[in-house]
């Protein structure tokens, strides 16, 4: 049997009802990886095989004792390359986090740990998160495992990659802008923004301060509701963190959407979006509004602006999180330099990448003096309309549909010409997170050359419920089987 094509939640039943060892789940995960890395790249380090079967029998002895009887435990995950892992390298695909060992785990990892979780590795993004393509990483690119000349999508691509071709049984990611969502309608998976101070920040590496969120990726709804049972929770370690009256997420799993009022944004499907994409999700709102939900069209004002908002806020708060990397405490350190201030200069030009010094520079402008009010603070009073029009909205809506991207995967390069370009292509997901939103993709279809499509789906704040409930309910459908693996990656020869 090939493990990893099965959900996380059902291996974790396999393993605990003993018909599974955790060791067979770890070397079969070792098996795909050492199949398909060397042309997807999903990771940046893949940890030794023996360390991670001495975990493995450490946690079946738990699992035997019943001391853990968790639906995660024993489950392999991957973690994308900017949380923090104690002893584990972390370098979020930059050149001067490439030496960096951090001393402590972040809160989102402890807490899958504590569940049983199996660390293999630490996933490949774009640089500091700081791309939609996975292009930007200092470790090259990762390409989607159902086209290896098309790009993951970013900056998650590397967990979502790593799910779709069977790398891994699930995985964590980061969302600032989209990079949890999009990446997953690129490769097939199903990815889960959730609210804004769900998960906790500690330890993960700041991009955007107010923007960043962890989040499951996953084979389906089910595994993802369960991941953030596990993960969510207050943590005092973080002051964004939220103190939520319930975090069961997993009694949302129910085939029932009747009475339930869908939003569906004209502007979201004008111009600009694929036509495939937007007739595969319009089909897949048809099979939801057959099971009784209500479907209505509105107007949802601001979406021209949610794009300047978001870089220039990202970029601020980016210029401002990665001022701490000089060389001097951790990370990368020039080998020649005169004096202190040249040190710093020579550090940070060798560094960073091309898209991260862009961002910084962006982001120093905005915050610069004669400039901050007229354009950052601007663009947080734009924010604070932006989550108006989503009160406005959620006023009458359980949730909003949408696609994730104006398009399926981009060929490898064709994104890194042109940077602007490529920020047009978060118009469908960076609202979320300037409104704190939570928000999930689900694979809906495939277009004329055999790429995923993703169906976006959003809620209000604090109703992960709503979302959890509409995507469950349309991956019920069988409408379109969302759990397949990339199928030229699972068709590569295997010890």
């Amino acid at each position: 049997m090939n493990l990893m094509r099965l959900t996380a939640v059902e291996l974790g039943k396999k393993i605990k009802n003993g018909e599974v060892k955790v060791k067979d789940a770890v070397l079969d995960a070792f098996r795909q990886i050492e199949a398909v890395e060397s042309d997807i790249n999903s990771y940046v380090t893949v940890l030794e095989k023996e360390k991670v079967l001495a975990k493995a029998e450490e946690i079946q002895k738990k699992i035997d004792e019943g001391k853990l009887d968790g639906p995660l435990a024993g489950v392999p995950v991957a973690i994308k390359d900017n949380m923090c892992t104690e002893g584990i390298l972390t370098t979020c695909s930059s050149k001067i986090l490439s030496n960096f060992t951090p001393t402590y785990t972040s809160e989102a990892v402890v807490n899958l740990e504590k569940a049983g979780a199996i660390i293999i590795g630490k996933t490949n993004m774009d640089e500091f998160a700081m791309g939609s393509t996975t292009e930007t990483s200092y470790y090259g690119e990762t390409k989607n495992p159902w086209n290896t000349e098309h790009v993951p999508g970013g900056s998650s691509g590397g967990s979502c990659a790593a799910v779709a071709a069977g790398e891994c049984s699930y995985a964590l990611g980061s969302d600032t802008g989209g990079s949890i969502r999009q990446p997953s309608s690129f490769c097939g998976v199903t990815g889960m923004k959730p609210t804004y101070g769900t998960v906790s920040r500690y330890g993960l590496i700041a991009y955007g301060s107010s923007l960043d969120q962890i989040g499951p990726i996953a084979k389906d709804v089910t595994d993802c509701a369960t991941i953030l049972e596990i993960i969510a929770g207050h943590d005092a370690k973080d002051s964004t963190s939220v103190q939520r009256e319930s975090y069961n997420f997993t009694s949302a799993l129910t085939d029932d959407v009747k009475g339930m009022k869908i939003g569906i944004p004209k502007g979201y499907f004008g111009e600009g979006l694929d036509k495939e994409v937007k007739d595969t999700i319009l089909h897949a709102v048809q099979v939801l509004e057959k099971k009784g939900a209500i479907v209505e069209e509105f107007d949802l004002d601001l979406i021209d602006y949610a794009i300047p908002a978001y870089y220039v806020i990202a970029a601020a708060e980016a210029s401002s999180n990665l001022a701490r990397f000089e060389g001097v405490k951790y990370g990368y350190r020039t080998s020649e330099y005169g004096d202190l201030h040249n040190m710093y200069k020579k550090t940070r030009s060798e560094g960073f990448g091309e898209e991260v010094k862009r961002r910084i520079m962006l982001g120093s402008f905005v915050l610069s003096s004669g400039y901050y009010d007229a354009y950052y603070l601007k663009a947080l009073r734009t924010k604070a309309l932006i989550k108006k029009a989503f009160d406005d909205a959620f006023a009458k809506y359980d949730v909003i549909i949408g696609p994730a991207s104006p398009a399926t995967a981009p060929r490898l390069g064709e994104s890194l010409s042109d940077p602007i370009q490529m920020y047009l292509g978060d118009i469908y997901t960076i609202s979320v997170n300037l409104a704190g939103l939570p928000g999930i993709t689900v694979p809906c279809g495939m277009d004329s050359k055999g790429l995923p499509i993703g169906m976006q789906i959003i809620g209000d704040c604090f109703k992960e419920n709503n979302i959890i409930r509409m995507a469950y309910a349309y991956e019920q459908s069988g409408d379109y089987d969302g759990c397949r693996l990339a199928e030229n990656a699972m068709s590569k020869e295997r010890d």
